[in-house]
């Protein structure tokens, strides 16, 4: 029997399909980012890095940014040469039973980046071969 929360074990089932990228995790008004995504993100956006409940007797990392801005953080990372998984809550919260359906919506890499919302904030250099 595990000792994960029901949304740690979301979590992890969703994070072992995106191993590579940094996901990023809706929890209501924020994208949480936990353990090793979590330490990447507080090193390179300057951002608080706290600690969730423990797991198996060790605290969980865990850094956040609001939603509402959440374009400018990714920016930053796919900037720095990181890959983002973008994981939205896919059902509404109160209408949910037990924990809230999420998914990936989308991934953003460095050689993919075509949504507006970031092109504006990263200039992209493209070199001849």
């Amino acid at each position: 029997m595990s000792a994960d929360t029901p949304l740690m074990q979301q979590y992890k089932k969703i994070k072992e399909e995106y191993p590579n990228e940094i996901l990023m995790y809706r929890l209501g008004d924020f994208y949480e980012m936990f353990f090793e995504d979590a330490k990447i993100a507080s090193k390179e956006l300057g951002l608080t890095l706290t600690k969730r409940n423990k797991e198996k007797g060790q605290d969980v990392p865990l850094a956040g940014v609001p939603y509402h801005s959440v374009a400018s953080y990714i920016a930053k990372l796919v900037e720095k040469g990181y890959s983002i998984a973008i994981c939205d809550q896919v059902e509404d919260p109160k209408s949910a039973t037990g924990i809230v359906k999420r998914e990936v919506t989308r991934v953003i890499t460095p050689g993919t980046i075509i949504d507006v919302d970031f092109l504006d904030k990263i200039i992209i250099i493209i070199l001849p071969v």
